[in-house]
Formats: C-alpha cells, sequence, structure tokens
C-alpha cells in the first residue's frame, strides 16, 4: 500500500514538472509607440507659454511671437512645430524667452514649454511695443488664410518656399498683427503680409 501510494506520488510530481517545463513563459506587454504630436498655431503654443511664464512674472506682456522651421516635421498652412515668445515684465525690468515645441530638437529646443534665462529690459524701443494675450483674436493659421489670398501670385511664382510667422505689435498699426513671411526669416525674405490679429483683416504687403 505504502509501495502504491509513493508510486502516485512520483507520477503526479512528475506530471507536475512536465507541464511546467513545457508552458511557455508569459510574453511581456509591447510597449506601444508614442505618437508624435501634430504642428500647432501660434495662438495655441503661445497660451502653453503664457500660463507657465506668469509663474515668472504675473505682470508679464508680450514682447513677440515666431515660429520655429524644424526640417525633421512636415508643415501645415499656418502651423509649425516650435515657436518662440518673448514676455517682458515692468515689474522686473526684465525680458524672458520661452520656447514651444512638439519634439526634441537641435539648438537647446524641448520638448514642451522650456523658459530661456532672464534679460535686462528697460522698455519699448524699435518698432515694437508689448501686448496683451486678449489681443490676439485671429490665430495664425486665420492670418496664413487671408496672406495666402493676397500673396497668391507671388507663391506661384514661388513654390515651395517655407512660410514663417511673426507676432508683434508694430508701431505703424494700431492693433497686434500677423508678419506671414515668405522665407526662412524677414532677413532673408523679400515678401511677407501683415495680418490684424484682432480683426482678420488684411493690412499691408513688404516686398
Amino acid at each position: 500500500m505504502r509501495m502504491k501510494l509513493s508510486m502516485l506520488i512520483t507520477s503526479v510530481c512528475a506530471t507536475l514538472l512536465l507541464a511546467g517545463c513545457s508552458s511557455e513563459p508569459a510574453s511581456a506587454p509591447k510597449k506601444t509607440e508614442e505618437q508624435p504630436l501634430p504642428p500647432v498655431t501660434g495662438r495655441q503654443a503661445l497660451q502653453q507659454m503664457y500660463v507657465t511664464a506668469r509663474a515668472w512674472a504675473p505682470d508679464l506682456q508680450i514682447f513677440k511671437l515666431n515660429s520655429i522651421l524644424l526640417p525633421d516635421v512636415k508643415t501645415e498652412p499656418g502651423k509649425a512645430a516650435a515657436w518662440e515668445a518673448t514676455f517682458v515684465s515692468a515689474s522686473l525690468g526684465k525680458a524672458r524667452s520661452y520656447t514651444y515645441s512638439i519634439v526634441e530638437s537641435a539648438g537647446n529646443l524641448h520638448k514642451g514649454v522650456f523658459a530661456g534665462l532672464d534679460q535686462s529690459w528697460s522698455g519699448s524701443s524699435g518698432n515694437s511695443n508689448p501686448f496683451i494675450m486678449a489681443s490676439v483674436k485671429i490665430d495664425s493659421d486665420q492670418a496664413y488664410e487671408v496672406a495666402a489670398k493676397k500673396g497668391a501670385e507671388y507663391d506661384k511664382k514661388n513654390p515651395g518656399k517655407p512660410i514663417t510667422f511673426i507676432l508683434e505689435a508694430n508701431k505703424k498699426f494700431p492693433d497686434t498683427s500677423w508678419r506671414v513671411v515668405w522665407g526662412e526669416s524677414v532677413g532673408t525674405s523679400n515678401f511677407s503680409i501683415f495680418v490684424d490679429a484682432s480683426t482678420g483683416l488684411y493690412l499691408e504687403t513688404m516686398r
């Protein structure tokens, strides 16, 4: 009887052992690839930077916003993969730049909002004034639509040119304005169009 019980126990153990050996280890869950974010409009990026910058200076105003071209990211009309905003604070007497990017990139460009270093600021100079967020009622994609219609002839003669955007309170206009630039910068461009950022109306063409 004892021998039969011993043989039975041995048989059960062997079966369990074989079952354990033959079973496959549980496969590790596959990592889902992070989907890249789409390019954003200027006002969307500015809002993200503005919220973060309020912690730096509650009385801040916007001095300038410009798009940043990233060659590895496909562009969309009126949008960009990265933007840079410069804020100023009268109480601190300082200016500070922030960037917003959908990807990590060269040139100290980081995904999301990233703050630069403070610089001294003693008030308006040149052709631009600081402006408030509420003055930006028209977004960059809307400004592009206006500029594209006015610049259709130039665009047809110069296909494939990169489009960049600048938002500022240019002293020659009563309201904050978008400057839609055919080229990588104002300095290298021979054609740009100003659009009122409050009304969306065409303002001027620069050649």
